[in-house]
């Protein structure tokens, strides 16, 4: 069985859809789950606590996932619930690299320069958030504000601390770059949180996880360290820029 972890995709299958009901009395997030189940785009797979409010009856199987509505629809985030049984498989935000067209020609350059000095550290990024969404759906989610949300898969304290003295130090020039370190374990740390917090700017951490998060003011909550989780073939390669 797959091991639920934030930000993965769930792909339902035709049953799942056809059993899953949008809340009463919201014709926009009605219609935002009739072009999902037309389309057979994906859910995300939220925090586990996420959705209790939000559903009338819990079962032991259930899965809690989000489903972030576009402009057209609203711009709202849907909390769903639906049995194990509805997922047809589990799958990942695009690579970094993967999201290049989404910039302005002078942007991107620098972004696949970015992702391929990552990537030499080791370290899989992927986007989630506005740029992640807008890549998979062709659906409208940017905006003048939209920041880039990275999914950096580490496996060592090493690592994080490398790939965020990369990001805060890069002259990329685009969007403002957020984001998350995500351990082996799943535990995740906004890499921003981390960098002020290794530098000794705050005396705690907010660490993110399936089921919570919680403020660590050591590092006793890392699981050892590891050599990278993913290959650098998997992280984000450097590719032809856009014409």
């Amino acid at each position: 069985m797959v091991v639920l972890r934030r930000h993965q995709l769930a792909w339902l299958s035709d049953a799942g859809w056809r059993e899953l009901k949008p809340p009463a009395g919201d014709d926009n997030v009605a219609h935002c789950m009739a072009h999902w189940a037309a389309r057979r785009l994906p859910l995300v797979v939220t925090r586990q606590t996420s959705c209790v409010a939000a559903v009338s009856v819990a079962t032991a199987d259930a899965i809690c996932l989000g489903l972030p509505a576009p402009t057209r629809f609203g711009r709202r985030k849907v909390a769903l619930q639906v049995p194990r049984s509805s997922v047809l498989f589990f799958d990942a935000f695009p690579l970094a690299a993967d999201i290049t067209r989404l910039f302005v020609r002078e942007h991107r350059a620098p972004w696949l320069e970015l992702c391929a000095a990552v990537g030499r550290l080791g370290v899989a990024a992927r986007v989630h958030g506005s740029h992640g969404w807008q890549r998979l759906t062709g659906l409208s989610y940017l905006h003048a504000l939209s920041d880039v949300d990275l999914h950096l898969a580490v496996g060592s304290v090493a690592q994080a601390d490398a790939v965020v003295a990369l990001l805060s130090t890069t002259t990329f020039g685009g969007p403002r770059i957020d984001g998350e370190l995500v351990f082996p374990d799943g535990s995740a740390v906004a890499w921003r949180e981390w960098w002020q917090w290794r530098q000794g700017r705050v005396r705690q951490v907010l660490v993110k996880r399936l089921s919570g998060a919680v403020l660590e003011s050591g590092l006793q909550w890392l699981p050892p360290d590891k050599p990278g989780v993913q290959s650098p073939e998997q992280a984000c390669e450097p590719a032809a820029v856009a014409a």
